[in-house]
């Protein structure tokens, strides 16, 4: 599903962010991607979705070798790959449902295709009932789930959470991971950027741990 097969990336031909990164993470897998920062995780996320390219190496994302695409491929690509940020990024002058709808738009979605993904992602994490509320009426950890429906809406086979409990309170930090581990459930292979220690050693999934671009943990059995 994600492989990347000795992959370094150099800036300015001097500052080494990864260096000769290895990974192969399978389809459904829930994994933690961790490690300090200036550890190369923004660099990993990006080479991902080609806003960044790597300086040597290759990555394939769904077997399909993305060094290989052309500039009119890669918005296909990032459909495999929904997103969710830390600051949420919603529309905040929308409400929720047109914040979902603007991302199924993007991708040319039919009138009924919206309808039924409208419902189904509001449904998955819980915001039935919400959807004409603006952002600024909901909660921080509402405002997550509705960046999360909006990654979820296009059905990305592969989700990518960067930090996406680093604003909020531990009791709604576990109530979105305990969303993520549903997604997970359901077949989304997730990857989840993150410095919550405690939820990484409480939920006993996968880590890759990097420090100044080297991986230097891959454990199965998790633990930070």
């Amino acid at each position: 599903m994600i492989e990347f097969v000795n992959v370094s990336k150099k800036y300015n031909h001097s500052i080494v962010a990864l260096e000769n990164v290895n990974i192969n993470i399978q389809k459904g897998e829930f994994v933690f991607l961790v490690g300090p920062s200036g550890s190369g995780k923004s660099t990993f996320l990006k080479l991902m979705i080609k806003e960044e390219e790597p300086s040597s190496g290759k990555i394939l994302i769904d077997n399909k070798d993305i060094g290989k695409l052309k500039q009119k491929e890669v918005p296909f690509l990032r459909r495999k790959v929904g997103f969710v940020f830390q600051d949420f990024r919603l529309l905040y002058d929308r409400t929720v449902e047109e914040n979902i709808v603007f991302a199924l738009r993007v991708i040319e979605a039919s009138e009924r295709e919206i309808k039924a993904q409208l419902k189904s992602t509001l449904e998955m994490v819980g915001l039935e009932g919400k959807e004409k509320y603006y952002p600024n009426q909901l909660s921080g950890g509402e405002q997550q789930r509705v960046a999360l429906a909006r990654a979820l809406a296009t059905k990305p086979p592969i989700l990518i959470a960067d930090e996406p409990t680093g604003n909020l309170d531990p009791s709604t930090a576990n109530d979105i991971f305990k969303t993520l581990l549903d997604i997970n459930a359901r077949g989304t292979t997730i990857l989840v950027v993150t410095h919550a220690r405690d939820i990484v050693n409480e939920l006993n999934k996968r880590v890759i741990a990097l420090d100044h671009g080297r991986i230097i943990k891959d454990d199965q059995r998790g633990g930070y």
